[in-house]
Parts: structure tokens; C-alpha cells; sequence
């Protein structure tokens, strides 16, 4: 029965370190590493370790994923807009 439930723990570990990776928007990537923190937490106490999970779920999935919406809104998202493609290239006005 625990074996079954590591491995469970270990997939969902995986899916959710996937899903970090795979998505594009920073905002999006923090949620997810939230939910990879709550994973994380349940994979420890899965393996009999209360004081990592407790750790884990404190700064892997508060306040890590906290600070990075802060400093993606401090940042904020610097995109080139799509009818600005002619202008420094001295074709402009």
C-alpha cells in the first residue's frame, strides 16, 4: 500500500514538474510551482518526513511562488507590440 502511494506521489511529481517547465507565462509558472510545492509536501509526508513537508509547504509552495508574482508585477511584461515592427530601423517618422 505505500509503495503504491510513493509511486502515485512520484507521478504527480512529475506531472506538475512537467507543467512548470511546459508553461510559457510567468504569472501561470508561479501558480503552478505552487501547486508543485503541495505536491512536493505530499510526497514527503508520504514518505514519513513531517518536518521537510512542513518546510516544503511553507516556502516551496507560499512563499517562493509569492515573491516571483511580486517581482513579475514590479517587472512587468515588455512586449514588442506588433505595429511597432518598422520604428528604429529608420523607416519611421
Amino acid at each position: 500500500m505505500t509503495d503504491a502511494l510513493i509511486i502515485v506521489a512520484l507521478l504527480l511529481v512529475a506531472g506538475a514538474a512537467t507543467a512548470a517547465v511546459a508553461v510559457r507565462d510567468p504569472a501561470r509558472q508561479a501558480l503552478v510551482l505552487a501547486v508543485l510545492g503541495v505536491v512536493l509536501a505530499l510526497l514527503f509526508t508520504v514518505l514519513q518526513a513531517p518536518d521537510v513537508a512542513l518546510s516544503q509547504l511553507a516556502v516551496g509552495s507560499a512563499l517562493t511562488p509569492l515573491l516571483l508574482l511580486l517581482a513579475v508585477r514590479k517587472v512587468g511584461r515588455r512586449g514588442v507590440k506588433k505595429d511597432d515592427g518598422d520604428r528604429g530601423k529608420g523607416g519611421g517618422r
